[in-house]
């Protein structure tokens, strides 16, 4: 069994924090930062979406690739080093612009910014499902990267109201300080990774596998197909409340003064919990630990459309309840994907972590798109975010925020019930694995 020191997984995790902390800018201050640089809002929406399409290419092509460098400093490690001055450099230009900018500067650096995140994040996700073959030990190592990872989330907002700049038109300066943020802390972190955590050994491919046969493989996968999928289920059900939060506490609590509060909650529960689950999963199972996990947050989102203006504390209860899935929700799948891998490479003889990770990467970013339907959704049925509202479409935006998760939430359920990867599946595809390896000629040529 592989069991790694803290420090070499606080070392492994660390990037994962000034990773983190470039979400909320990329996502929800750039396009009003460039609006009020003078850019048109509707070519920031088209810019922003085609960087994003720019991921569909970029995260399977670098996952691929990952898998099959080859040279003395391993497979992952190359490609962060390579990604990290890209994602520097993105992040003075479309952070910190001087003269005058306009659209061809957002995209270009936009594209940029994004395949360096690729190059750093896909390897680097794959690698922490390469530190360890052991079932439990997986589960450990997912935990200290989505902890920092989720540390780092909440950093975001920390500094930025450190440095008063939260208030509307100081997107700016709240740009500024991130930017200096992730500028210290990233090389830093990166550097430590490189330098303190090894690199498990390249195995020699027992077979070349192309594209075509590649993805023949990948279909014939059935486990992945239904993580896969339960992901992406899952992935909808937390985005959609995700982006509903803020006009669910302003305009049907009546709470938006507060709701800085509320989300600081619903986060730092998620954080505090992941003790809990680490420890459950070990004893019962990681799919049967992340199922229970998912029906307790679906009990008490269907008490969301019981409330209304004034009960404040009794949503605050519930962010913190629905907020302690939230680590399961992040360590669970993790530790699952490595496991699912095992699979593939006990059947082919061949690792090619990176692709599938990209692959789960390309799911978590199309749930966040489907999720963004949410708002339109809720403007169908008549809510208007500067207008008076109906109590119809008010009871739209709640059904829309609290229910329609539980949907997706309960078929991701349903797909995971009786999940065929238990511990001892995963021991002796790991045997499996071990035996192919140990029996593969030396010398073996690379694919």
């Amino acid at each position: 069994m592989n069991r790694h020191s803290a420090l070499t997984l606080l070392a492994y995790g660390f990037p994962a924090l000034p990773l983190a902390a470039l979400t909320l800018p990329v996502y929800a201050l750039l396009p009003k930062h460039y609006a009020n640089l003078g850019v048109a809002v509707g070519a920031i929406g088209l810019a922003l979406l085609f960087a994003r399409l720019w991921d569909v290419m970029t995260d399977p092509l670098i996952g691929w690739l990952s898998d099959r460098t080859r040279g003395r400093f391993g497979r992952r490690k190359p490609w962060v080093a390579a990604g990290l001055p890209l994602t520097m450099l993105a992040v003075w230009a479309l952070f910190l612009p001087t003269g005058e900018v306009g659209l061809a500067h957002l995209v270009g650096w936009s594209f940029l910014l994004y395949l360096g995140w690729t190059m750093m994040f896909v390897p680097y996700t794959a690698w922490g499902a390469e530190l360890s073959g052991d079932y439990d030990q997986r589960t450990r190592i997912a935990a200290y990267r989505d902890v920092l990872f989720l540390l780092g989330s909440i950093s975001a907002p920390i500094i930025i109201n450190a440095v008063g700049a939260g208030a509307a038109g100081q997107e700016g300066e709240a740009l500024r300080a991130l930017a200096w943020f992730v500028l210290a802390v990233l090389p830093v972190a990166a550097l430590l990774l490189i330098w303190r955590v090894p690199e498990p050994p390249t195995p020699a491919p027992r077979q070349k596998i192309g594209w075509k046969r590649g993805g023949v493989l990948l279909r014939r996968n059935r486990p992945f197909q239904r993580l896969v999928l339960a992901y992406l289920l899952n992935g909808l059900a937390n985005g959609l409340p995700g982006q509903l939060f803020l006009f669910y506490v302003q305009f049907v609590l009546g709470e938006g003064e507060r709701a800085g509060i509320l989300l600081l909650a619903y986060l730092v529960s998620g954080l505090l919990a992941v003790p809990l689950w680490l420890r459950l999963s070990a004893r019962y199972g990681k799919h049967r630990v992340w199922t229970w996990a998912m029906v307790w947050a679906c009990a008490w989102f269907a008490c969301v459309p019981l409330l209304g203006p004034g009960d404040f504390w009794a949503f605050l209860a519930i962010c913190v309840l629905t907020g302690s899935v939230l680590g399961a929700d992040l360590v669970l799948p993790s530790s699952m994907q490595a496991d699912v891998v095992d699979q593939d490479t006990a059947k082919t003889g061949t690792a090619r972590t990176g692709l599938y990770f990209a692959i789960w990467g390309l799911a978590t970013k199309l749930a966040l798109a489907l999720a963004a339907l949410g708002l339109t959704a809720a403007a169908y049925f008549g809510f208007q975010a500067t207008a008076e509202n109906t109590p119809d479409a008010l009871f739209a935006l709640t059904v829309i925020y609290s229910l329609v998760p539980i949907v997706f939430k309960v078929a991701a359920v349903a797909l995971l019930w009786h999940w065929p990867i238990t511990a001892e599946v995963q021991a002796d595809l790991r045997r499996r694995i071990a035996a192919r390896s140990h029996d593969a000629p030396d010398g073996a040529e690379a694919a």
